[in-house]
């Protein structure tokens, strides 16, 4: 199991790390807000463990900005703000759990633990939201600020995966594997043909662009 150790202690955050990995986890840390964000949005993570109080970015702002990019990965907000109105806070942007400073270490395994149940036998999310675009995966439709948006069976299927992915960067092979199931790079132009056709969909008439190409990495969908 991965976990991201949100922190601006870095003696805490150490002594949690070394504790977690002595406990079988593999940890990633980072020392505020800003740099938490940027380490979440390379994916690949089973638990965010996150201060409330950071400098650069404070813990629930850097939680909502994951939500809002589709971001469920279980969070544990590690605070030492305790009352109620702070916990309540918490959850409402988009925390799964609260632990309150000074904790007992093996209430955070446990809570862990219970996290990680959780995300392998949650529902599974029927409506994908990235930023003011919504796909419905029930009705099979597409809507941008409120806006109806028609697609084709393939560009629904390409826009679902990216959209799974927002914020990270997509490759061609991942593209080419995961949405047309080829296993190798047939050289063919279908992957560009289908994103020129699915950003001017998607983006045109709207004030921002979604649909970004990484120069020499592939594609990505921001909000």
């Amino acid at each position: 199991m991965r976990i991201l150790i949100v922190e601006d202690d870095l003696e805490a955050a150490e002594a949690m790390a070394r504790g977690l990995t002595e406990a079988g986890y593999e940890c990633v840390k980072a020392p505020d807000g800003e740099a938490g964000l940027v380490e979440a949005r390379k994916g690949g993570f089973d638990v965010l463990i996150v201060d409330r109080m950071m400098p650069r970015m404070d813990g629930v702002t850097l939680i909502q900005t994951l939500r809002r990019e589709n971001d469920q990965t279980p969070v544990l907000f590690l605070s030492a703000l305790g009352e109620i109105n702070d916990r309540v806070a918490g959850l409402k942007a988009g925390g799964d759990d609260y632990l309150v400073k000074p904790y007992a270490f093996a209430e955070l395994i446990a809570r862990i633990e219970a996290l990680a149940r959780r995300r392998e036998t949650g529902s599974v999310a029927t409506v994908l939201r990235v930023g003011d675009l919504e796909m419905d995966l029930i009705a099979r439709t597409v809507h941008r600020q409120g806006k109806e948006i028609d697609l084709q069976p393939r560009e629904f299927q390409l826009l679902e995966f990216m959209m799974r992915h927002a914020g990270q960067s997509v490759t061609r092979t991942m593209l080419l594997e995961k949405v047309w199931e080829y296993h190798f790079d047939p050289q063919t132009n279908v992957i560009d043909v289908h994103i020129s056709r699915l950003r001017s969909k998607i983006d045109k008439g709207f004030d921002r662009p979604m649909l970004q190409t990484v120069r020499g990495a592939g594609y990505r969908l921001d909000a």
